[in-house]
C-alpha cells in the first residue's frame, strides 16, 4: 500500500502528458477532418481523390505502423526532426482526422439537400449554407460517434511509449518494473483510464442533452 501511494505522483504526470496529446490531437483531428470531409464532398477531382486515398490510406493501416512510420521513417529524411511527442500528437491526430472525415462526410450527406436549395434561394452563398444551414445540424447527428472516437483515440494514446513518451502506459510500466507491484500498479493505471473515460463519455451526454435542448 505505501508502494502504490508513493507511485501516483508518477502516474500522474504520466496522465497529464495522455492528457496533454489527447487535447492537442483531437483539436487538430477535428480541424483534419472537417478539411478532408469538405474536400471529398468538393465536386473538384482535383480535391477528392487525393483526400480519399489519404482517408483510404489511414483507415486501411494500423495506428502503430503509422506512429513508427512518422517516428522512425520520416525522422531518416535530412530536413526532418520530430521529437517523440510531437510524432506523437502527429499520429493521433492524422488517425482520428481520418476517422473524423468520414462521419463528417456522412453527417453533412444526411441532410436533406432540399434545405441547401431553400437557403441558397434566400441569397445564402454556399459557404454561408454551409456554416450556418448544414454544418449546425449535422454536428447534432455526429456527437455521438465523435464522442465514440475521441474515446478510440484516447486508447491509441497508451501506443505511444512505445516511443519513449512518459505517458500514462509508460510511467505503469516504470513504476511497475521498480516496485514489482505488477497488479498493484496496473489495476491503477486500468482504473484510472476507466475514470477519464467514462468523464468524456459524461461529457458526450451532456453535450447531446444540451444540443437537443436548443
Amino acid at each position: 500500500m505505501v508502494i502504490t501511494m508513493k507511485v501516483l505522483p508518477y502516474l500522474w504526470l504520466g496522465l497529464k502528458t495522455t492528457l496533454f496529446i489527447f487535447v492537442i490531437a483531437i483539436i487538430l483531428g477535428f480541424i483534419i477532418g472537417l478539411i478532408a470531409a469538405l474536400c471529398r464532398l468538393s465536386p473538384f477531382k482535383f480535391l477528392q481523390w487525393p483526400t480519399k486515398i489519404f482517408v483510404d490510406v489511414i483507415r486501411g493501416t494500423p495506428i502503430l505502423v503509422q506512429l513508427f512510420f512518422i517516428y522512425y521513417g520520416l525522422n531518416t529524411l535530412p530536413f526532418i526532426a520530430l521529437d517523440n511527442t510531437t510524432a506523437g500528437i502527429i499520429t493521433i491526430a492524422i488517425n482520428a482526422g481520418a476517422y473524423f472525415a468520414e462521419i463528417m462526410r456522412a453527417g453533412i450527406q444526411s441532410i436533406d439537400k432540399g434545405q441547401t436549395e431553400a437557403s441558397r434561394s434566400l441569397g445564402f452563398s454556399n459557404i454561408q449554407t454551409m456554416r450556418f444551414i448544414v454544418l449546425p445540424q449535422a454536428f447534432r447527428r455526429m456527437l455521438p460517434t465523435f464522442t465514440n472516437q475521441a474515446i478510440i483515440s484516447l486508447k491509441d494514446t497508451s501506443l505511444l511509449s512505445v516511443i519513449g513518451i512518459a505517458d500514462l502506459t509508460q510511467q505503469g510500466e516504470i513504476q511497475a518494473a521498480a516496485t514489482f507491484e505488477s497488479f498493484a500498479i496496473w489495476t491503477i493505471v486500468g482504473v484510472i483510464y476507466f475514470i477519464v473515460i467514462y468523464l468524456l463519455t459524461l461529457l458526450g451526454s451532456f453535450l447531446e442533452r444540451r444540443i437537443q435542448l436548443r
